[in-house]
């Protein structure tokens, strides 16, 4: 893992490099593909050394980490055009990659808290730097408040934690009478405000509108998922608290997801469409997970890795639409097929993983979350049934209200995509529909 990150390091001095956006963009590209060939065959840690290592869970979320911040530089593209600040743009993404892996890799809680918080700092720098509206100044603020509200009482619920297990050392964390509800509450709602949990969510699609479309697929690929990964740590220990609580969120979650698709309805917001949708998905992961059952486990990793390829894929899509027309509301941009025509088929694949069509990674992650909560008790179906009805719902209409209908204004006007766009949509797509050919590593890590 250190190799990892010294080369992460010395990049940096090259984002200050005259020209070098091409030289960076390609390296970490070379990055990934080295970063798969580390053999990952085995649960247990690998790669160790100097409070770092690697499991399936790591692996996982470090490459799907890697992945979005290559496809986020490729994304960017006019802020190279335009030199808006670009050296400044790429030394951020560096920095947010290099906590992401930190945070990813850490087999120590503490440190693992530390790069969790840290990899705040770079994403609010995103969205105020180079964020759209005025209001992303309050939409940086709500996002800091949020998380670092939840976030005190994590740390002093891991201190306790070292003191009762004599160790912060994740594998040898095990499970405790943890029956005080004020330290099990500590050690988890920091995770929940991250992954968004309903009712802690307001943070997420603010965050989402303001941000440009770099800073929109880190949130929504990448760093909601860092609430998904520390709650699958924690509850290695929790797990005797956690059968006696965690029906309050799986029940939190599951009602919250079909509220969250009833706000998805009414959206005209195309950003702010696709970020409520991410806090449905991310409910029925919460609810899968907390079920504390084999299925809830896998499922849910899955489910954050599918997750964060196809929403980051939806606001590439919504952002190459807005470059266009100027406008990411549904009233405008409508009629997309007819401007745009060779995108059209990007925004049904897309869309069509976002309801978990097959033969996409959601079906599979999905079908094993319905598993776990189905079994974990029947009531559950009714709420359950609901939202994959509104799932497909809501996408339907995003995908029919911006493609079809007539266009506003000049009606004969047209426009292609760069083969750049292509690439970038193609990257997303791809291992979102080919890693169900090979799902063991995802399904079966436990």
């Amino acid at each position: 893992m250190l190799k990892l990150l010294v080369m992460l390091v010395f990049m940096i001095p090259l984002c200050f490099v005259y020209q070098s956006w091409w030289m960076v963009q390609s390296i970490l590209f070379i990055m990934v593909f080295g970063f798969m060939l580390l053999n990952m065959s085995s649960s247990f840690f690998l790669n160790l050394g100097y409070f770092l290592g690697c499991d399936i869970l790591s692996y996982g979320l470090i490459l799907l980490s890697f992945w979005i911040c290559v496809l986020m530089i490729t994304a960017s593209e006019s802020i190279n055009r335009s030199d808006n600040q670009k050296e400044f743009f790429l030394f951020m993404v560096l920095v947010l990659l290099l906590l992401l892996v930190c945070t990813f890799s850490s087999v120590n809680l503490f440190l693992f808290y530390v790069f969790f918080e840290s990899s705040l700092i770079p994403t609010l720098f995103l969205i105020l730097g180079w964020g759209y509206q005025p209001e992303r100044l309050q939409a940086g603020i709500y996002l800091l408040f949020y998380t670092l509200l939840a976030s005190l009482p994590l740390l002093i619920g891991m201190f306790y934690l070292g003191d009762e297990q004599f160790s912060l050392f994740i594998p040898m964390c095990v499970k405790t009478d943890f029956y005080y509800v004020l330290g099990y509450l500590a050690l988890i709602m920091a995770f929940l405000v991250k992954m968004p949990m309903f009712l802690v969510h307001l943070w997420l699609p603010k965050a989402h509108v303001e941000a440009p479309v770099s800073g929109s697929m880190i949130l929504a690929g990448v760093l909601l998922k860092l609430g998904g990964y520390g709650l699958l740590r924690v509850f290695s220990v929790l797990m005797l608290s956690g059968l006696t609580f965690n029906f309050v969120w799986v029940s939190v979650s599951l009602v919250g997801g079909v509220l969250v698709s009833f706000i998805c309805l009414r959206q005209t917001d195309l950003k702010a469409l696709i970020a409520y949708s991410s806090v449905a998905h991310m409910g029925i992961v919460l609810g899968g997970l907390m079920t504390m059952t084999y299925w809830g486990f896998s499922g849910s990793f899955t489910l954050m890795l599918a997750h964060g390829l196809c929403s980051s894929g939806l606001f590439c899509l919504a952002n190459i639409s807005y470059e266009r027309t100027g406008s990411r509301s549904l009233l405008v941009s409508r009629g997309l097929m007819n401007f745009m025509p060779s995108m059209t088929l990007w925004w049904f694949l897309l869309s069509s993983c976002n309801m978990a069509a097959p033969p996409s990674l959601n079906l599979l992650s999905e079908i094993s979350l319905l598993n776990s909560m189905v079994g974990w008790s029947w009531v559950t179906m009714v709420m359950l049934s609901l939202l994959s009805f509104f799932s497909a719902a809501y996408t339907l209409y995003l995908y029919s209200y911006s493609q079809h209908g007539k266009f506003y204004s000049g009606l004969y006007s047209c426009a292609a995509g760069y083969s750049r766009e292509y690439l970038l949509l193609f990257l997303h797509w791809v291992p979102l529909n080919l890693l169900i050919l090979k799902s063991e590593p995802c399904m079966v890590w436990l």
